[in-house]
């Protein structure tokens, strides 16, 4: 039995992982649990779970909640805060730490769960991208696997189990194309609501704005770079509108090993907390003839300006990747607030990164320098230049 933390129980990827842990009781035990400011959600999950302890980010939820634990007899400990986050990630019992915190916040737990010898299921992109050569290279350190819950980076993961990552000739990363790649209007007219209807995948707000710009999808190209040990120009991005293939490896004798399945996100999440043994799943099983057609398209790279600055900033390394992230986070945000146009979003990246003296002498503490000194150029220069 795996002894899991969950750090996010209450976003998309938590609430799958929630799911799942109800329907195998047997393979699954939630130890802990951690949210942003749902408290709602997390009184449920602490009356079905019981687990010996939990955090919420703000200090004063975690008084009303530790209140009503003792109303309710029940002997969770409660945390609070980045230092609750990270004595949830480096408790004793905990096999794995699901890392499902959207955001550079997730970094701090990741780190330390990796130096408490703990395996890391990682749905934190964002962290990867700031900090990825670290994360590896700790993990390594530390003997403790790191072990991706992108349907995109799962797929590639099982397509290279059993061979060698120097036979490797590319990765093909696959993706839907959100709700634009077909789009012929005005990009800068398109509204948070269009922007949020995703044709395929349920996801938090952020992650679904990511996926309309491609930023998402260039995250996981730099991911996948870091992940297998790739350079960025080995990762090649094809859209496939169907989202049955998930991802791609190419060998260097041509041959293609895919991963196909139906999109949904309990089967990455489920492999990842029980790898390396295979367990029945409820997922609809894939039926190809029922599918029937799998088409491929090559991204526009224009049209997405985001993928551009991704790749840019994987190729420029450094402190960059960092600066893309953090100011690409403020940039959607303020999308969603309704502040600037969905177009600007990239214009602010760009000149966010453009603005940045990269630093390649990169130590843990830099990557929160270079990620708050992005926040704060890219929010200066929504209110001068972007703001409605």
């Amino acid at each position: 039995m795996k002894r899991i933390a969950i750090l996010g129980s209450s976003g998309s990827i938590g609430k799958q992982a929630i799911d799942l842990a109800s329907k195998m009781k047997e393979e699954v035990y939630v130890e802990v649990l951690a949210v942003g400011s749902n408290l709602k959600v997390l009184k449920a999950q602490i009356k079905k779970f019981n687990p010996s302890a939990v955090s919420i980010a703000n200090d004063l939820d975690a008084i009303e909640l530790k209140k009503w634990c003792i109303s309710n007899k029940i002997k969770t400990n409660v945390y609070s805060g980045q230092s609750g986050l990270e004595k949830l990630a480096t408790m004793p019992k905990v096999d794995t730490v699901l890392a499902a915190i959207v955001g550079s916040v997730g970094l701090k737990s990741i780190i330390a769960a990796i130096k408490a010898k703990k395996n890391v299921a990682l749905a934190n992109k964002e962290s990867l991208v700031m900090a990825g050569d670290y994360i590896i290279k700790l993990a390594e350190k530390n003997g403790v696997s790191v072990l991706p819950v992108d349907s995109e980076h799962s797929a590639i993961f099982q397509c290279c189990v059993g061979e060698k990552k120097s036979q490797i000739r590319k990765i093909i990363l696959t993706a839907s194309g959100g709700p634009f790649y077909k789009y012929a209007g005005d990009f800068s007219k398109i509204t948070v609501e269009q922007a949020l209807a995703h044709p395929t995948w349920k996801m938090g707000k952020k992650i679904t704005i990511d996926s309309a710009t491609l930023m998402n999808k260039g995250l996981e190209a730099i991911e996948a770079s870091i992940l297998f040990g790739v350079p960025i120009d080995k990762v090649e991005i094809v859209i496939h509108p169907q989202s049955i293939v998930h991802s791609m490896v190419e060998y260097i004798d041509g041959s293609i090993i895919a991963q196909l399945s139906t999109p949904d996100m309990r089967l990455p999440i489920q492999y990842a907390l029980t790898y390396p043994e295979r367990f029945k799943s409820n997922i609809k099983f894939l039926n190809l003839v029922e599918v029937g057609r799998l088409e491929f398209y090559k991204p526009d790279f224009n049209k997405f300006p985001c993928l551009k600055l991704a790749y840019l900033a994987a190729e420029k390394g450094g402190s960059l990747p960092t600066v893309m992230n953090a100011s690409n986070e403020i940039a959607v945000k303020s999308f969603l607030d309704k502040e600037i146009k969905f177009t600007d979003i990239a214009k602010i990246v760009d000149k966010t990164m453009k603005a940045h003296k990269i630093s390649k002498n990169i130590f843990f503490e830099n990557f929160f320098e270079s990620d708050s000194w992005a926040r704060v150029y890219a929010r200066n220069l929504i209110e001068k230049e972007f703001k409605l």
